[in-house]
């Protein structure tokens, strides 16, 4: 049994998202929120399987709201929904721990795909890695590129993920810009982003 939590603090938005992910298979009970303090308040009582979490809200920000969440029940599992311009709001948020983000004018492909990878449990390595949504191959990453990668996902900064490998933070930044190149992507973000939907994080 599959639970979602929609977080948005827009009445119309929250009933669309919340008829969309109904729609996916799997999914067995959408529930929705209007706060971020409202989900501080349910989560640990109803323990949904994933939040879907709005950047830019009044009071209690999407950010902070993923930051307090995560910080206090490690395993809850957040997605951004986000707008266009969100990019340094959406690396923000997966440094705070969220698995990921979604655009709102996603697809029903994209959706799928979204849900899918923050619910798996996908190994770091041995054979995880698959095509995303639109048959694309994972990129080849070295075992250096991997780690750094992993680092990323967990919210780490270059810093702390070059003290983690007793690597130096510069060292750490051009694994990241190789990283980068690799995958097609533009910053952090978009790498762990991208690194979900292929598998190759969890």
């Amino acid at each position: 049994m599959t639970t979602v939590l929609i977080c948005d603090d827009h009445r119309l938005i929250r009933e669309g998202l919340r008829q969309s992910v109904q729609s996916v298979p799997g999914v067995d009970r959408v529930d929705t929120a209007a706060s971020g303090e409202e989900v501080l308040a349910r989560w640990p009582a109803e323990r949904q399987d994933l939040v879907l979490m709005d950047v830019s809200m009044p009071g209690l920000g999407g950010l902070e709201t993923t930051r307090r969440l995560v910080a206090r029940h490690p395993e809850a599992n957040v997605v951004m929904l986000t707008g266009t311009g969100d990019r340094e709001a959406v690396a923000l948020a997966i440094s705070g721990g969220a698995r990921g983000y979604l655009h709102k004018n996603f697809s029903r492909e994209e959706l799928c795909a979204a849900l899918m990878t923050a619910l798996s449990d996908v190994p770091l390595r041995d054979g995880g890695a698959h095509p995303d949504e639109h048959g694309a191959q994972p990129p080849e990453l070295t075992e250096r590129e991997m780690q750094v990668l992993h680092g990323m996902s967990h919210g780490r900064s270059n810093a702390e993920i070059g003290r983690e490998l007793y690597l130096s933070e510069d060292t750490i930044k051009t694994h990241a810009r190789r990283l980068f190149r690799k995958m097609g992507v533009n910053d952090r973000a978009q790498a762990v982003a991208s690194g979900f939907r292929w598998g190759l994080v969890r």
